[in-house]
């Protein structure tokens, strides 16, 4: 499917990353291995479940195999998904903190060795055991957050890396669906407080219809108005693997 969407002139393959079931990073291996252009990556991978040092080494081998075409898009998961069932941590405060500990982690393996960290969930002594190149991209392999619209230290946490897959919640906490408004709010926001001169990617999601290609130009042509830089054809709910083959057959929608 990597190759058909790469040939159908998609700019990325993402997967999903399970508790249990098929692993992300053997298929985005496989699908570097016959692609050539399309970027790779996960969507998205819970960091509080990973062992962050086994996590930088797949992604810095991935970067490698694929000539530096791998994202990694990070957040806190999805309990509901199996967590609690292979006794993952489910408190989101506690997630949290794996998370941002596991950033800190996978940053600086990747930066290479001497690395040493103390935190509170890890503690990490340098090593020069057969040490893993680097990833190919520098100054590192870009990283999507999720973030949490209008969270302050949800927020905080994502101007620190390259991308934010926005989560927008209502006054009292709940999910609503993401707006091009709230990507104008956001671009705004990240303009005037993220620090970095790196890129920094908004990303947004839906689905498009492949047989009315105007129609799906108009979708994306508004996202990319109010600043989106990047938008997920994202199948979820699709009724059958046929069905995704034929979306991704039909290619992405085009601005022009």
């Amino acid at each position: 499917m990597a190759r058909a969407a790469e040939e159908a002139g998609w700019d990325a393959f993402f997967v999903w990353e399970p508790v249990w079931g098929v692993d992300a990073w053997v298929c985005l291996a496989a699908a570097a291995m016959v692609t050539q252009r399309i970027r790779l990556g996960t969507m998205l991978t819970p960091l509080s479940r990973m062992r962050p040092w086994k996590l930088a080494g797949e992604t810095a081998t991935l970067d490698n195999l694929s000539g530096g075409r791998v994202i990694l898009a990070v957040g806190l998961g999805a309990p509901e998904t199996g967590f609690a069932e292979f006794g993952e941590v489910t408190d989101r405060k506690t997630r949290a903190e794996l998370m941002d500990e596991g950033l800190d982690i996978l940053t600086g393996l990747w930066r290479g060795q001497p690395f040493s960290y103390d935190g509170k969930h890890y503690q990490v002594k340098p090593t020069e055991f057969m040490p893993p190149a680097p990833p190919v991209q520098q100054p590192r392999i870009p990283i999507w957050v999720v973030g949490a619209w209008q969270r302050p230290k949800s927020l905080a946490r994502v101007l620190r890396y390259d991308g934010i897959l926005p989560n927008p919640l209502t006054p009292e906490g709940e999910h609503r669906p993401l707006t091009p408004d709230d990507v104008r709010e956001i671009a705004a926001y990240v303009a005037a407080n993220r620090t970095a001169t790196t890129p920094f990617d908004i990303v947004a999601e839906g689905a498009t219809p492949g047989d009315r290609p105007d129609e799906a130009a108009a979708t994306i042509r508004e996202w990319a108005a109010a600043g989106a830089t990047w938008w997920i054809e994202a199948l979820w709910n699709a009724e059958s693997p046929e069905a995704v083959w034929r979306r991704v057959a039909q290619g992405p929608p085009r601005l022009s």
